[in-house]
């Protein structure tokens, strides 16, 4: 992993609660990794006495850079729920959070895979286009200079579609340099994915560049620290707050229906959100400028009002994304609710797949990379507006969608950006 690579330091505040909070574990259809919980202490030198004391290994898993946020490894078989609510009720109060290692995964990886076939001229004209009026938006700008990290599956670097449009980025799975996706098409559920997601984001802001940043495996699957880690890297690859590398936009195509602190901590700490609940009443902002990063996130595909997370944190600066079908209605599929803040065409949507081709696919994953592409337009045009102010924008402009729940609004990209 980076940080233990890098030995670099992790961009996340210290929780301001005087007491830690204990969880509450009740969804049945939550899963998360084995032996694994996650915790964040007052202080490093509590680590070997809370370790001896809830049966962790001395030494962690990771370290979360140099902050007293560690993957510890439960030694008896215990279950890392019960342990968890057992670490975040320390009645010495060395603990500031305990929880699982909560599994994330693609929604579409639940489902049926991408269907393959398709032209590039299919590709760069498919129905969506007139809806979301993005000849009317081009021509105000098409997102040059921005940089918008896909945190999935990888993507496959070579595809056409990408050519001249990739900067360096990360493998949290496998932890090299190389975030290529991986998989077989028709036994890996989640292959493909990220590279679909990705050449969405691309057709929207053709003239951004995108960061490929692999935290799902090819079924996709991964877990909330690798996503964390992730999330800090696409925010300062170089880890030198003082340079401007970071990404200005991240797509999460992911969901868990488990509301995790660590990753609310980062994503209010890079979208410099200022959300009651958050820390405490407010955030340590981290992205040079203080404008923050705008997150796009996918609603999932469940036909449920159920949050899941990362959505559901309604930080300032993030955009919970459903989906829209063709008869501009909210899709059958789309997860509904006020958490989430607007729709986006999310059926039979056209793009790339590994192998240089092109393949269908349904889900709130392929919507949320519309969004993504449309607040890159927004940055690239006001540069200087702040992640919750593009959030707004893109709400605001909105256009109407038949619909019996929120959201009850369809993306307009060239409303977007003034047009």
């Amino acid at each position: 992993m980076r940080y233990i690579v890098c030995n670099t330091v992790a961009v996340l505040a210290f929780f301001l609660f005087s007491s830690a909070v204990v969880p509450v574990f009740a969804d049945p259809d939550e899963q998360y990794a084995p032996d694994d919980v996650v915790i964040k202490l007052r202080s490093p030198m509590h680590l070997r006495r809370i370790a001896k004391r809830y049966r962790l290994a001395p030494a962690p898993i990771e370290q979360f850079g140099k902050r007293p946020i560690y993957r510890m490894r439960i030694i008896d078989g215990g279950d890392p729920v019960e342990r968890s609510i057992q670490l975040a009720a320390d009645p010495f109060g060395f603990v500031e959070f305990a929880e699982p290692n909560f599994i994330t995964q693609a929604p579409e990886a639940r489902g049926s895979s991408w269907s393959i076939g398709g032209s590039t001229t299919q590709y760069i004209n498919q129905w969506f286009r007139e809806p979301l009026r993005l000849q009317q938006a081009h021509q105000q700008t098409m997102g040059s200079g921005i940089k918008i990290a896909i945190l999935d599956t990888g993507i496959d670097l070579n595809h056409p579609a990408f050519a001249g449009r990739l900067i360096q980025g990360y493998d949290f799975v496998d932890g090299d340099n190389d975030p290529t996706e991986v998989g077989t098409f028709g036994t890996n559920p989640g292959f493909g994915h990220g590279t679909h997601v990705a050449g969405l984001a691309s057709l929207i802001a053709p003239q951004a560049l995108i960061m490929p940043i692999r935290v799902l495996d090819p079924d996709g699957a991964g877990n909330i620290w690798v996503l964390a880690e992730a999330l800090a890297f696409a925010a300062d690859p170089d880890d030198n707050p003082l340079t401007q590398d970071g990404a200005d936009i991240i797509n999460l195509s992911l969901a868990t229906r488990r509301e995790t602190q660590l990753l609310e901590m980062i994503i209010g700490e890079i979208t410099c959100g200022d959300d009651d609940d958050l820390l405490g009443g407010g955030t340590q902002c981290v992205v040079p400028g203080q404008r923050g990063i705008v997150v796009a996130a996918g609603a999932g595909n469940r036909t449920s009002s159920i949050l899941e997370f990362p959505a559901g944190e309604g930080i300032p600066g993030l955009v919970s994304v459903g989906a829209s079908n063709q008869a501009n209605e909210l899709a059958p599929f789309s997860n509904f609710g006020s958490w989430v803040d607007i729709a986006a065409p999310g059926q039979l949507i056209l793009s790339t797949v590994p192998g240089g081709n092109y393949g269908t696919w349904n889900g709130t994953s392929m919507s949320t990379p519309l969004v993504a592409g449309a607040a890159a337009l927004v940055r690239a045009q006001n540069p200087d507006w702040t992640a919750s102010i593009i959030e707004q924008r893109i709400i605001s402009s909105g256009v109407t969608i038949t619909s019996p729940h929120p959201p009850q609004k369809r993306i307009d990209v060239a409303a977007c950006v003034g047009q």
